[in-house]
Order: C-alpha cells, then structure tokens, then sequence
C-alpha cells in the first residue's frame, strides 16, 4: 500500500457525500447493505421555505494574532504553513502542557463528573481503520482520559463499541445528564447503530448502556441541552432521527424527517434545531417544539434557510447570545470544489457569525478566516504539503473543519481546527469585529493520514477549561494536545462584551451647585425619558443624586435643580450604560 493510499480513499468517501442514493447503492464500494434502501420509507417531509441570500460584510481576512514573549510564529501570510517550517511546530500565545496518543478525529469534550473527577474524550480516526495503519497508535476506539493534571493526561479506558470504534463527526456529550454518545458513521454513511455511555459517575471509567441499530444512517449527530434527545444525521441522505434517550438503556425513535443535516445543534429548549445542510450548502432553522414536548405524531417545521457567498459544505451551526442577542456560530469544511466538479477549488467557507435576532431573516454580522483561505493566497499555496489532499479540492487543505465556544452565554472567544493551518483561536467579544488572538500548529509528519506529506490535520472540535484559559484539540496525525492560551489571549473576566451592561439599577451624580446655595428639589431625564430620582442628600454649595438607571440607554442625565432661594439650574452628565463598546 503506498502512503497516498488512506488519503485517496479518504478523499473517494468525501466525493460520495452527495452522491445520489441509487448511485450509492451501486457505487464503487459495492451495495454497503443497500444504505439506499435504508435511507428510503416513511418519516415527516416538512414543507420547504425558500432560502435567502442576505447581504453580508465583505469576506476580508479576520485580523491576525499579534504574538507575545515565548512564540514561534509562522513564517509568513496567516495560516500558510510552508514545507518544513513547523517540523517542531508553530505557536503564538499558546503553551503546550500536554500531548497524548498519535492519532485524533473529529470530537474533543471535557467533562467533570459528580465526584469532581475531570476527563477528556476523543475519537481517534479519521477514518476507521485509519489508525490501525499507524503502528503507535493507542487502539482504535474513542480515548477516555484523566485530566486531574492537565499537563500529565492518563488515558484510563478506551471505548470499543462499534459506532465508538467508526463514529465518524457523531461523537456527542450532554453534560447536564454526563451521557456520551455516537452513531455509526463515515465520510458518506452508515447504518444507524448507535451507542450510549453514562459517564455522570466515573468519568474515567464511562458504563455502557445500549447499543443498537434504532436509527436509520448516521454520520454526525446533535444532543437537545436537556440531554433527553439524541439526533442522528444521515449527511448524505435527507434523514434525520430523533432518539429519545431518557431512559438511555432503552432508546427510541420519536421522530423520522425527510431533511438533509450535516451537523445540528439544538436551541438551550430544544425548541429549535439549526442545521448545517450540505445538500443546499447553507443554514436552516426548524421549529423542533413538538419533538422537544413529545407530542403523538410531531411534526418539525422549516422556519428559514439561508446561504452566502464562496460557501463549501456546511458543517455544524451552534447558537449563543452575546449581549442578550441571539448569534450562530457556523463554520464550512474544505472548499467548494471538495464536492462539486464545477465548483472553485479556492473558494474556501470558513466561518462566519448570524445574527438570529429574526430567526426568519437571519444574517451574516462577521467572518472569521485566514489570509491564506482568500482565493488568490489560497491559489498561491496550493503547493505546500497537505494543502491540497489527494486531489485538487480534496481532503485536508488550507481551510476550516470544527469550531466550538467556551459557553452559550456571552463566549469572547472561538477556537476552531484549520486542518493544515491547525488550532486557530479568535476573541468575539465584539461579534461584528472578530479577531485573531492565538494559533497552533502540532509538528508536522509524514503519517498514512496526510498521505506521507508533513502536514498538520487539525480536524477536531476543540474543548475549553476555561477556568485555566484551557484548549484541548487533537490533530489527525498526532493525538491529544491540551494547551494554555498565554499573553493575555484570554479575556479577562471583566473584558466586556459588546452590548452587556456592566451598571447596577442605580448610580449616585454630584452636582456642583452656586456657591452658598441649597437644593430643595431635583428633577432628571433622559431625552424625552423622565429618570426617577430615589435620593437626594442636600448640603451647601452641592447635592448627591441618586437616579435609577435600570434600561436606561447611554447619553445625556439632564438635571433640574430647584434651589432654596427660588432659582433654577440645569446640570447634565453623560450616562454610560455599559462599561466598553
């Protein structure tokens, strides 16, 4: 076998992705249990709306890291990694305090159990058996560690159910109910057999609970919040299941839908889903309340759809607010010419943040991308070891994968795989002004799963300590890294976000008055907005007031001052409501 091998048929896997069913139930690989007939039959066909292409900011570059004391920076254009110059790795703001194992795919979670034990979780091929090639591997499997002492990560068990062993991007923790779960899966798809762990307990030591072919295909998953619905993902086929797991040693299937879903996260109710549709390369939002409240027959609404320019193949959507207002984090896998004969190999999607305030009419309010994603540099390094895969537009290459978010509430910062540009890291504390602040690229091999060129295949979706200013990632020749973002790349607790309100319900303003006077009473507003006054501490010459700001927006106090001698003063103060914008 020559070492280009995995990665052509990596890249082969990825081509049927869209492939249509008939064609895959005869395709290359041979009938592979007729997944055309199992992707056929009964289940909900929600009635399409028709997708919206907003106007959106410019698709620049997102500003580059500027790097402190201890980096290593790149060499040259943002997330150009040439040959041989990360063969000891790249960095900038980050300290590595561990690495583990020597291959990775494409789920990283952290999780803390109810005895206070803490873990990480990671699938270990990109493509099963990719990593039975790689003679140091640890085994196949999902890896369950120790992470008590993140710079000494002890792997405590591995888990070997099959869609454990083959979960492709389903790999799924709820943290609230501490269930790990996945369905088989690969680049194009699998039958639905699906596995479930309980690991609230013993984090280290997860105990199986079921496992089953219940859903129909699998390839990526979601989890509603309340960790009562599993939902398997069918990728290439317009399937979708949803799983009830409550009792999770007893799952069933509450719902089927005729819809295409990539990835899909579900809203903090799980009222909502939001799905990354690689079908019609964009966004959808659907109405999921009936699933969510287990109605008799429930059927799933479509409330948008939405698309934008040099779009790829839509990976997964992850809602969040950010100053009370709705966003979603979605980020696109490979380039548009990955899939599509016709399509522009150097059109690379990367990432954007939505503004879902109209969930109806989203729209795009920022980016995040590397320079070397812009099509001419992205053209220009074409020849740099991964940058490519197997083939023009293929497998790997200069472009985005995974991102995540350290919370739901108010994240200042994403950490997204760039696969051969590595773990990139952005603060959206403003969420119209993203910016690069960290990066790290994993010393490059020649392994199976680059096709023996060195290059980094950062696949993962990173987790987050965030106490410790924690990322854990892994990269697909490597293993296991867990890193400490340094230089002030982390925000700061008191780091406002852009539109959070940072007052109490009131605030005390001096007010200088003539020298020898006195206030009898005061009076405030704003604008045309009467401000109450609570308190009034009179003495000479000056006065205390107390107003109540409480959704009071920022600008001008104007204070009437009534003195004791019959006159009248106007003072004004400008009120700040938040504390930065």
């Amino acid at each position: 076998m020559t070492a280009r091998y995995p990665l052509a048929l990596l890249a082969a896997l990825v081509a049927l992705l869209l492939t249509p069913a008939a064609g895959m139930a005869a395709g290359p690989f041979g009938p592979l249990n007729d997944l055309a007939a199992l992707g056929q039959g009964g289940g909900q066909t929600p009635d399409a709306v028709p997708v919206q292409k907003p106007p959106a900011p410019p698709m620049d570059a997102t500003p580059r890291a500027q790097c402190g004391q201890g980096s290593k920076p790149e060499p040259g254009i943002q997330g150009r990694v040439p040959a041989g110059s990360a063969t000891n790795g790249l960095w900038c703001n980050v300290t590595m305090l561990s690495h583990q194992g020597t291959s990775g795919g494409f789920k990283v979670f952290r999780y803390v159990d109810t005895a206070g034990h803490e873990c990480a979780y990671y699938d270990t091929a990109l493509l099963f058996p990719m990593n039975a090639f790689n003679l140091n591997s640890d085994g196949a499997g999902v890896a369950v560690l120790d992470m008590s002492n993140p710079s000494k990560p002890v792997q405590t068990d591995t888990l070997t159910e099959p869609p454990m062993l083959s979960p492709h991007e389903s790999l799924n923790l709820n943290t609230k109910r501490g269930l790990l779960a996945a369905v088989n899966g690969n680049p194009a798809t699998y039958p639905g057999m699906v596995s479930i762990y309980d690991v609230s307990k013993d984090c280290r030591h997860p105990v199986h609970d079921f496992t089953g072919v219940i859903a129909r295909l699998g390839h990526e998953s979601g989890f509603s919040e309340d960790g009562k619905t599993f939902y398997a993902t069918a990728t290439a086929y317009n399937n979708i299941a949803a799983i009830d797991v409550t009792d999770p040693q007893a799952p069933h299937v509450v719902w089927l839908g005729n819809e295409f879903s990539h990835g899909m996260s579900l809203s903090n109710d799980g009222n909502r889903a939001y799905i990354a549709d690689p079908s019609n390369r964009g966004m959808a939002i659907f109405d999921t309340s009936e699933v969510q409240a287990r109605k008799p027959d429930p059927q799933v609404r479509e409330i948008s759809r939405m698309t934008w320019d040099r779009v790829s193949i839509p990976q997964n959507a992850i809602p969040f607010t950010s100053g009370g207002k709705p966003y979603i984090l979605e980020f696109d896998e490979y380039n548009a010419g990955t899939l599509n004969p016709n399509g522009n190999p150097d059109d690379v999607g990367a990432g954007r943040i939505i503004d879902i305030s109209n969930e109806r009419e989203p729209r795009i309010v920022s980016n995040l991308r590397l320079q070397v994603d812009q099509p001419a540099d992205h053209a220009a390094a074409g020849g740099d070891p991964g940058a490519d895969g197997s083939t023009h537009g293929g497998a790997q290459g200069y472009a985005a994968n995974y991102c995540n978010i350290p919370t739901r509430v108010n994240p200042k910062l994403v950490a997204c795989s760039f696969i051969a540009s590595g773990l990139r890291v952005f603060n959206i504390a403003d969420v119209t002004k993203p910016r690069e602040v960290a990066y790290f690229v994993a010393p490059t091999q020649a392994k199976p799963e680059n096709g023996g060129e060195a290059s980094d295949f950062a696949m993962s979706m990173p987790a987050f300590a965030p106490a410790r200013h924690e990322v854990w990632f892994t990269d697909g020749t490597s293993g296991f890294y867990a890193l400490k973002l340094t230089n002030g790349a982390w925000p700061s607790d008191s780091a406002a976000v852009r539109g959070t309100c940072k007052r109490s319900a009131r605030k005390t303003y001096t007010l200088k008055l003539p020298r020898g006077t006195k206030a009898r009473r005061v009076k405030a507003s704003l604008g045309k907005k009467h401000v109450r006054v609570l308190r009034v501490k009179r003495g000479k010459g000056k006065v205390r007031v107390t107003v109540r700001t409480r959704g009071l927006r920022r600008g001008k106090l104007h204070f009437r001052v009534r003195l004791t001698n019959g006159k009248t003063v106007k003072r004004a103060r400008t009120f700040k409501a938040c504390a930065a914008h």
